[in-house]
């Protein structure tokens, strides 16, 4: 059979290492590298068969005897927002955002630190310096961009570093003010990456990997309808609760939900 991927670059696997998510089990990777001609076409192609991005590699889970590591993608022309998600959105209508180039600043990594520091810090990023930092930023050789969420007296409160794909968005890594509980600004950054694709005239946002056994990755189911890929097919996750219908005033100007 020909693989999907024509004329594919040199892959190889990682060694096993405790896996991040999931107590008393070992990850392994796949990986690809990204520093080849055309690399957005290959990225592309690889996040459509459920890689992910990490500087100038590309990987996807590789573990023995689990898959519960599961690339989901939202096909936002069909997203209904549910009405905690409405809520959020109006909440942060007073936040601006702006789009720049892949590169780190001090007062991003501040709010990094504050982040790990809160929500994973016994995490495998907990270590991270500032020269880590910049390297998950600017370390790219694909279509990357920051988007930086301010208040309106122009506090950083939450960055999405953010990768364009050929059929949409992949939201590599977003981080937020632990402190501004009542934003619930991760839930509003994926809202935001939602309208970001509509508007683009993409079909799908990436989210990565959705873990059902890992609370940290629970809230991306909550984003409806989405696709998991499984046995190399992207199908609809099984809804277990019921998902609002209708036209919604979340995006006006956006296409119906």
């Amino acid at each position: 059979m020909t693989s999907p991927l024509r004329n594919p670059q040199f892959f190889y696997t990682t060694t096993a290492l405790p896996c991040p998510y999931l107590p008393a089990r070992m990850e392994r990777k796949i990986l690809a590298d990204l520093a080849v001609p055309d690399a957005d076409t290959l990225h592309s192609r690889l996040s459509a068969r459920g890689f992910r991005r990490s500087h100038t590699l590309a990987y996807a889970p590789l573990c023995e005897g689990c898959s519960a590591c599961i690339p989901i993608r939202l096909p936002v022309a069909a997203f209904t927002p549910n009405r905690t998600q409405k809520r959020v959105w109006n909440r942060n209508a007073d936040l601006t955002a702006h789009l720049l180039p892949a590169v780190a600043t001090g007062e991003q990594y501040t709010l990094f630190r504050d982040y790990l520091n809160t929500r994973h810090a016994e995490g495998e990023m907990a270590n991270m310096g500032p020269r880590d930092y910049r390297i998950m930023v600017e370390e790219t050789t694909v279509d990357t961009q920051i988007i930086e969420f301010r208040t309106p007296d122009q506090k950083l409160v939450a960055v999405s570093l953010t990768d364009t794909l050929d059929d949409g968005l992949s939201a590599v890594y977003s981080f937020y003010d632990p402190q501004q509980t009542t934003r619930s600004l991760g839930v509003y950054v994926v809202l935001f990456l939602i309208r970001q694709t509509l508007l683009l005239g993409r079909p799908y946002l990436y989210l990565g990997y959705w873990i059902p056994g890992s609370p940290k990755m629970a809230y991306k189911s909550r984003f409806r309808p989405a696709e998991i890929l499984r046995q190399d097919v992207w199908q609809t996750l099984e809804p277990d609760q019921p998902v609002c219908t209708g036209r919604s005033a979340l995006f006006p100007d956006a296409p119906l939900f």
